[in-house]
């Protein structure tokens, strides 16, 4: 194994070595105002030819010259910009020097305000391994992050998780991995402000270049900073649901030729309410009801959240940056409060006895992620990127658990009661090496290693109350320590002639992972090499006729605490309990579709897991307790066709439509007998936005969700409607912007689920705090004109912290 990965690497330092020559051009002109006079500081950039994406840019001198040194032969656009002047804008097939004498700006008249130049175009785009969903212009962007990720079609937000439909998707911000818990991330984005996103890229076949386990992807892609100066937003937004919560922040943004500088503050007071009804059918040996215990649980989540983003980058020379980032996430107040009366009677619902159980918890915890980067800009256009990565998380939970018995006359007959303790420090290091080549026009090569490092140690201490004096519970205190290793290489192609476009890739893997529980003086070691190709290839048959396929293999690492073996005690009788014995799942896709007549998309899809991780709650019909445990499902495998419609009625109205009909099938051996279970469900969407008034000043969203009956860790899921409306219109000659968003207001986006396989008979109610009036304010001073350029560093470890809920 030691010289296989020796040869491999062997080979990408070769292909690291292999940079070509390519020609030195330049460009260059003067930018003059219609009276000949020359226009000092406007701005002179280059953007890519297909994505429209920032190259290389400038700014006049004060005589209004430019010159753009160090450009290969290669097709581009020039976007020459200055305040109170219309955008020039050409494209240019660049095969040598080329000056372009005077370029004559056009003053907009009356433009002593802001003045907002809308271009229309589509909301949504397709490409074979991706859907782009643009927001800008739109009602959305006056909302929070997570809000348009809500609406981004194809993206489910739902109990603290972001899935593609069914499966869990990566976040990335600017194609860099945001480094947070999934909590945390929720949190992020809904403090966030929407206003500085570009577009979100539903990406299901990522490049090699992406993390193994980046299956499927959400690439938030912000706006960039195209003019020098300064710009600055303050905003506030009131939202009532079951309880009032409050979000206010400021963003600053600052360029110059060598300074660019982001900086972006909020804070974030919420309380949310949850209310569940659960029936358990404990059974006697012959899976007859022996007893049902159906529960009452009312959930309330106080937390106040600090969150501190920073971007800064400083440009060395023409070939030459180096940048700053981070992402510091403080919650000094963390409050969550369980009251549970559950009542317990025959199977003839004859009351027997209750209990109630209080469960309260205060967490304190930080999460702090540093990224310093380092790219060098070759003359031939390619570059090479040196990445060094660092996080601290530090959490702690103290709960308290009070439990009081009645019996069948409903008197009061017991109690019991218990704190815990738990302590979580994770230090995680990464070092990144990337390097991309345009070989020419029609094609890239890139390649790329890199290394990580995990430490974590986490204890839990349980304390029972006995006669008032706090005893130590041994049987449910432990410590564990956890270190991951994991070295990786990539190599990714593209390549595009005539009517066809190819790209191809390949990530290796070598992971060395060892968990300790301490106490219990056992030791789990997983060492594994892995290989992970991917491929898209798409061909245009006629100009309204095109089909595409892709295959994508990538893998999920347990959590960290999914492998801690502690024993967390909701209450008594309901319990969260890790697996250590945990191994990876794989996973298997394939897709093929065809895009026609410019506004529909057909696809079929297959995707097999290997050993997929489900948290599964498991009754025990002896003991009357509920496990939460992570497993692996020993098969499971969805499949099934989408069918997409994307249109605009008219230059403000913009439509997209959504069906697919897919099938889940899991299959498990519990011990006590094999179990297959699979469901048929259709998912649909249908989202509009829309533009009014002469100016566009008024804009709306609006989307509705169908998420048919389906399957999920051998739960069945019934029907869900998820709506959303949102509205914003701008004030204040365009620099301030009110916004009004309403969601779930059919009152059916609740989970109602049930078990029914072998000796498990359960199903649960959750009411979620979903039915929200949101109102918003955001006010923009400065250069209005500059547009953002947020970015969120990239860390594939940190996806997998999870809070010791």
């Amino acid at each position: 194994m030691i010289n296989h990965l020796r040869l491999f690497f062997c080979v990408y330092i070769f292909m690291l070595s292999s940079v070509m020559f390519a020609q030195d051009y330049t460009v260059s002109g003067r930018v003059v105002d219609s009276n000949n006079n020359p226009i000092e500081f406007a701005n002179v950039v280059i953007l890519a030819e297909l994505d429209g994406d920032y190259l290389k840019g400038t700014s006049t001198d004060d005589k209004g010259f430019f010159n753009l040194i160090n450009l290969s032969e290669t097709t581009f656009y020039l976007k020459i910009s200055y305040l109170g002047f219309e955008e020039f804008q050409q494209k240019i097939i660049l095969t040598g020097h080329l000056d372009l004498k005077n370029i004559q700006l056009n003053e907009i008249p009356d433009s002593l305000d802001e003045v907002t130049i809308i271009a229309k175009k589509p909301t949504i785009t397709r490409k074979s391994d991706r859907l782009i969903f643009n927001v800008e212009n739109t009602a959305l962007i006056e909302g929070s992050t997570l809000s348009v990720l809500k609406n981004t079609p194809g993206i489910i937000v739902s109990e603290g998780t972001i899935n593609i439909k069914s499966a869990p998707a990566i976040v990335y911000i600017n194609n860099r991995r945001v480094q947070l818990t999934s909590d945390e991330l929720i949190t992020l984005l809904e403090s966030a402000p929407a206003n500085s996103i570009k577009s979100v890229e539903v990406i299901t076949n990522p490049p090699a270049s992406y993390d193994a386990d980046s299956g499927s992807v959400i690439n938030i892609i912000m706006s960039k900073n195209l003019v020098t100066g300064y710009r600055g937003s303050v905003f506030t937004n009131y939202t009532q649901g079951v309880f009032p919560r409050y979000n206010a922040g400021t963003s600053h943004y600052f360029k110059n030729n060598k300074v660019n500088l982001n900086l972006n503050y909020s804070y974030t007071k919420n309380k949310i309410n949850r209310e569940q009804d659960d029936t358990v059918n404990f059974l006697d040996s012959a899976n007859d009801i022996e007893e049902i215990w159906t529960s009452n649980i009312n959930r309330n989540t106080w937390t106040e959240t600090h969150n501190l983003n920073l971007n800064f980058d400083y440009y060395i020379n023409d070939n030459n940056t180096l940048s700053l980032t981070s992402t510091g996430l403080y919650t000094p107040y963390y409050k969550y409060q369980i009251n549970n009366n559950t009542n317990i009677t025959d199977e003839n619902y004859v009351f027997q006895e209750r209990f109630t159980a209080d469960n309260l918890s205060r967490d304190n915890k930080y999460n702090i992620g540093t990224d310093l980067i380092f790219r060098h800009d070759f003359e031939n256009s390619a570059n090479l990127t040196f990445n060094a990565h660092y996080t601290i998380y530090d959490y702690e939970r103290d709960q308290n658990v009070l439990t009081n018995t009645y019996d069948e006359n409903n008197l009061f007959s017991g109690d019991s009661e218990f704190n815990s303790i738990s302590n979580q420090k994770t230090n995680i290091v990464t070092g990144k090496i990337d390097y991309s080549l345009p070989i020419n026009e029609s094609s890239s090569f890139g390649v790329g290693v890199k290394y990580s490092n995990i430490n974590t140690d986490s204890d839990i201490t349980r304390l029972d109350i006995v006669g008032g004096s706090e005893v130590i519970n041994t049987a449910n205190t432990d410590a564990f320590k956890y270190d991951e290793k994991v070295f990786a290489a990539y190599s990714n192609y593209a390549k595009s002639w005539d009517k066809w476009e190819l790209n191809i890739g390949l990530r290796v893997e070598q992971s060395n992972i060892e968990g300790e529980s301490l106490t219990m003086n056992e030791m789990n070691t997983q060492d594994y090499l892995d290989w992970f190709p991917n491929a898209s290839v798409s061909h245009q048959i006629l100009e309204d006729l095109s089909i595409n396929a892709n295959y994508k293999r990538s893998i999920a690492r347990p959590s960290y605490t999914d492998l801690n073996p502690f024993t967390l005690f909701l209450n008594e009788n309901t319990i969260v309990l890790g697996n250590p014995n945990l191994v990876p799942t794989y996973y298997d896709h394939f897709k093929i579709g065809t895009d026609f007549l410019k506004y529909f998309t057909i696809e079929a899809y297959y995707i097999n897991y290997d050993g997929d991780i489900v948290e599964l709650p498991r009754q025990n019909n002896s003991t009357n307790m509920v496990a939460y445990t992570p497993t692996n499902l020993d098969k499971k495998v969805e499949y099934g066709f989408d069918f997409q419609f994307i249109y605009s009625p008219t230059n403000i109205w913009d439509l997209y439509f959504l069906t697919s009909f897919y099938n889940f099938s899991e299959e498990a051996d519990f011990g006590e007998g094999f179990v297959e279970q699979d469901q048929w469900s259709n998912y649909s969407i249908l989202s509009n936005s829309f533009s009014f008034l002469k100016d566009q000043s008024l804009s709306a969203s609006l989307t509705f969700t169908w998420i048919g009956k389906n399957l999920q860790q051998f739960q069945t899921v019934e029907n869900r409607l998820v709506s959303e409306l949102s509205l914003s219109k701008t004030v204040f000659n365009k620099k301030g912007v009110i916004s009004l968003s309403v969601e779930d207001f059919f009152d059916l986006q609740n989970y109602e689920t049930s078990t029914r396989y072998l000796n498990q008979s359960n199903s649960s109610f959750i009411d979620l705090d979903s039915r929200y009036i949101k109102l918003g304010f955001r006010y923009k001073f400065g250069n209005t004109k500059l547009s953002t350029n947020e970015r969120t560093t990239s860390a594939e470890e940190r996806e997998r912290l999870k809070d010791l809920n």
